[in-house]
């Protein structure tokens, strides 16, 4: 299993705050052979129907020497975590977790919204500091 981001504590925190049920830590999907660990899985109760939403969230922290490194990784992870959960899980909807700082400045850049926008990755955007959530992108 690989290690936890350093902001994994921060966002599970901020969901659980957001009203979301922690349901796995990490959500492992297993695609053939290959397990992947997708950081988070939640659900939440919407509405008076009584009908629940479950997403799985990977947690990045763009803590690396390079930004621009960092989106590819999180963005090919991403991708291959969509597909996993589309053929195993098709009903949870996958977020990319960013701290906010990175989403105002990294992902205001062309590169990173016209990937977000092409490849619909749906973005929670997370303070890490105060443990909130401050914005969701579908």
């Amino acid at each position: 299993m690989a290690a936890r981001d350093v902001f994994h504590e921060a966002v599970k925190q901020a969901l659980i705050a957001d009203g979301w049920t922690i349901t796995d830590d990490p959500l492992i999907v297993r695609l053939g052979s290959i397990d992947m660990f997708i950081d988070l899985g939640a659900e939440k109760l919407i509405g008076a129907e009584k009908d629940d939403m479950q997403i799985a969230v990977e947690v990045k922290s763009f803590l690396g020497a390079s930004l621009v490194n960092e989106f590819h990784t999180a963005l090919g992870q991403f991708l291959n975590y969509r597909f996993a959960l589309q053929q195993k899980q098709p009903s949870r909807v996958l977020f990319l977790a960013v701290p906010l700082d990175i989403y105002m400045s990294f992902f205001s850049l062309a590169l990173a919204q016209g990937v977000v926008a092409q490849y619909n990755v749906k973005l929670l955007v997370y303070h890490p500091e105060t443990q909130e959530v401050r914005q969701w992108i579908s």
